[in-house]
């Protein structure tokens, strides 16, 4: 039970909550494919024929493996990015003489 646990806690240290915000602009794309691909398993409107429809299940479910994957590595990048680099305020990592906020996270 404790390996779930801890499984669970390093999820949540990789995709923190600012990651995940980051992220959502992958995720809408994700549900938007998942729809389709659940939908088309449901109701096949174009009938029968196989090779259109294996054409089909490639086409969405291709840019949906390829997305999940991109959807990933970006995360991890983010979020190592964010605990290595110095964080600025908004706009402040271009001025000159900017100085790096410290966040404390208890």
């Amino acid at each position: 039970m404790s390996g779930v646990c801890y499984g669970l806690d390093m999820a949540t240290k990789v995709f923190d909550r600012d990651t995940l915000l980051d992220l959502t602009v992958n995720f809408v794309p994700l549900f938007i494919l998942l729809f389709f691909i659940v939908g088309y398993a449901v109701y096949d409107p174009f009938g029968i024929d196989s090779m259109a429809r294996n054409l089909q299940y490639v086409l969405l479910t291709a840019p949906f493996v390829l997305l999940s994957i991109l959807t990933y590595l970006s995360g991890k990048a983010i979020s190592t990015a964010e605990k290595s680099d110095p964080v600025y305020m908004p706009g402040g990592a271009t001025v000159d003489d900017a100085e790096p906020i410290e966040e404390h996270e208890e």
